[in-house]
């Protein structure tokens, strides 16, 4: 059964589309990391490193609901056998049976929030969700010359002829206690989604927030970032901000973690 953790009355749900591990040395994904800081993470994040110390990654999507109610969901996972993932990723991914699992209909989601537009962000959205806006940001759209070749044809122009792409400009309110952020960096429209209910809150992080060195030093960088300082900005600023909270993650070994973790080390 996929894991939930609750914000008020909103249910938000850990979605497994498929794990694996990373394509490169972690070392060179993170070349600014010190040794102290890899054992700190891996101490915090078990999870996150194979025996032979590769890097481990859960691909994963949120639902968030409230009650019986429509459903939000948080990126699209690797997708299919035929994904623009496939190159890389661990497709098929199980999304479809993990959202049965859930006791969730695909045409009960009538938004998915694609934080971004990485391959492993994207795979099953479209058809499997026929009454769902995609939201992406404008910035995104407008940095099409960053991201897989196909995209337009495979993704974009298919939401666009069904009139299912709603694009938006910076931070936008979906549902009530439930907001997106811009959160720019890692790509040039990069979104995170905050779910809000009194002093409890929970951010969906998408890449902004890839592993758990990141928490121990949100100003390191990560080679796949677009623009790593614009990164380290979003993710400080949001951290420092929303302090304390639940961070819902794409591929951090567990899909909810505490910030700050009460079991830290001091830096």
């Amino acid at each position: 059964m996929p894991l939930t953790h609750t914000v008020g009355s909103i249910t938000v749900t850990a979605l497994v589309d498929g794990s694996g591990p990373f394509f490169q040395p972690r070392a060179e994904a993170f070349p600014d990391a010190t040794d102290d800081q890899w054992r700190e993470a891996d101490r915090r994040d078990p999870d996150s490193v194979t025996p032979d110390g590769r890097w481990w990654l859960p691909f994963r999507a949120f639902a968030l609901r409230t009650g019986d109610g429509p459903v939000t969901l948080v990126d699209a996972g690797i997708g299919p056998a035929d994904a623009l993932a496939a190159s890389w990723a661990p497709v098929p991914g199980r999304l479809p049976a993990e959202l049965a699992a859930a006791g969730i209909d695909p045409t009960d989601v009538r938004t998915v929030v694609l934080t971004h537009l990485h391959t492993d962000h994207i795979g099953w959205a479209g058809p499997l969700f026929p009454n769902a806006d995609h939201l992406v940001q404008r910035a995104e759209l407008a940095a099409l010359e960053l991201f897989h070749p196909e995209l337009p044809a495979r993704l974009l122009g298919p939401l666009r002829a069904a009139g299912q792409l709603r694009v938006v400009d910076g931070d936008t309110t979906l549902t009530p206690g439930v907001r997106v952020l811009s959160t720019p960096g890692h790509t040039p429209g990069h979104q995170s989604v905050l779910a809000q209910a009194g002093e409890s809150r929970l951010l969906v992080t998408g890449d902004l927030l890839v592993h758990t060195l990141q928490l121990i030093d949100p100003t390191l960088a990560y080679a796949h970032e677009e623009d790593a300082r614009t990164a380290a900005t979003s993710r400080t600023v949001l951290l420092d901000t929303l302090t304390p909270l639940t961070l819902a993650t794409p591929h951090l070994g567990h899909p909810f973690t505490p910030h700050p973790d009460p079991s830290a080390h001091p830096r």
